[in-house]
């Protein structure tokens, strides 16, 4: 079975590492996969190639390259004649889907990865939906969803209903295991009390995200307790960024953040951490959080996405954007014992392994792919 997967870009991001972990769990199944990248190869184009897979940049950088990449990737297509075209993202649905129907090729699974893009996307991006929502009863033969919330929304903008299937992300959890030892050692080096608790945020700076809620809610947080630091990763979540760090410096806390930027070691991070927090305002199926469970972590989240349904705690889901709401709930975790925490982390690490292992979630897409090729 061959399979070609055609996405807008490879850099550091959710559906780039559930492509590359996809890849990775069924490449010993007498599956084929090659990638295409419309911009540039990026950090995961890098590490597939490294790993015997072919991936190819078609190099876009501007609306004006789309006709010249439209082209390529259709003469790409039309030579590797693939029993399959996995688009992912908008983008790649629209254009990967266009080129390969256009060239009779019929197995056409589009991947739509996010929720609700009026909060945070771009104008650009929903007129790109809207063509999608058009054209998804004529190109894919099936339109996955990482997360039902997903689903539903864009059930409400004209996706074809008939075509839908929702597939949850899957995770390699064998990186999420044996880590305590090197998060002491990072704790050491952050010079991190053994009697402070660190909450940890994970995600780039964008609107979506909301760091500033965060902020806000750890500021509240400090005003009541003094053992407690906040660690916060991310592409762009550094001392550089002016606006956060106008928050912090506002409040008199900045000896009390970590902020740490983007970094390939979010697993020792995760264990040098013992609670984490979702904090966005929008959301599919979060990575982060799940990512977090199975690092036996208690976690706080706003009700997005699939957000709920992943932690399975009510108790532990708040409204978005309220800061207060989100403090009182992150400030309940520091009430709980030592071994109440374990004991949560233990059930959050267990649902992960029951539901959400790589090996699982790969089945499902290898199923698919069976049925659309026979």
């Amino acid at each position: 079975m061959f399979v070609v997967h055609v996405i807008i870009g490879l850099n550091v991001g959710g559906a780039e590492l559930m492509l590359k972990r996809l890849i990775e769990s069924t490449k010993q199944e007498d599956v084929i996969h090659k990638v295409v990248s419309l911009t540039s190869l990026g950090v995961i184009g890098s590490s597939l190639k490294d790993n015997g897979i072919t991936v190819i940049p078609l190099g876009l950088n501007s609306v004006l390259g789309l006709p010249l990449v439209f082209f390529r990737l259709r003469k790409l297509l039309n030579d590797f004649r693939p029993d399959i075209v996995h688009t992912w993202m908008y983008h790649a649905d629209l254009i990967g889907g266009v080129a390969a129907y256009s060239l009779g090729i019929k197995n056409i699974i589009w991947g739509v990865r996010s929720t609700d893009i009026t909060k945070g996307g771009s104008k650009v991006t929903l007129v790109i939906r809207k063509l999608c929502a058009f054209l998804s009863s004529v190109i894919p033969k099936r339109i996955l969803f990482a997360a039902k919330g997903s689903r539903d929304v864009h059930l409400g903008v004209g996706y074809e209903p008939l075509l839908m299937q929702v597939i949850p992300n899957g995770y390699d959890l064998s990186c999420y295991t044996g880590n305590k030892s090197a998060g002491r050692v990072l704790r050491q080096s952050l010079g991190i009390y053994d009697n402070e608790l660190v909450f940890i945020s994970i995600g780039r700076y964008s609107p979506v995200k909301d760091h500033a809620t965060f902020i806000r809610s750890a500021c509240l947080l400090l005003e009541q307790h003094n053992n407690i630091k906040f660690m916060m990763l991310g592409r762009d979540i550094t001392i550089e960024n002016d606006v956060l760090m106008s928050i912090i410096n506002a409040k008199g806390f900045s000896d009390k953040f970590m902020m740490l930027g983007e970094r390939s070691d979010v697993p020792v991070c995760l264990a040098a951490s013992d609670i984490f927090c979702l904090h966005s305002v929008t959301e599919g199926f979060p990575n982060v959080l799940a990512e977090a469970m199975a690092s036996s972590l208690v976690c706080v989240a706003t009700d997005v996405g699939d957000a709920a349904m992943l932690l399975n705690t009510p108790s532990m889901v708040v409204t978005p954007s309220c800061p207060k709401q989100l403090a009182e709930v992150m400030g309940k975790t520091l009430n709980k014992s030592y071994s109440e925490r374990e004991r949560i982390g233990h059930i959050n690490c267990n649902r992960i392994y029951e539901s959400f292992s790589m090996q699982a979630v790969s089945g499902q897409y290898l199923k698919l792919y069976q049925e659309l090729s026979n």
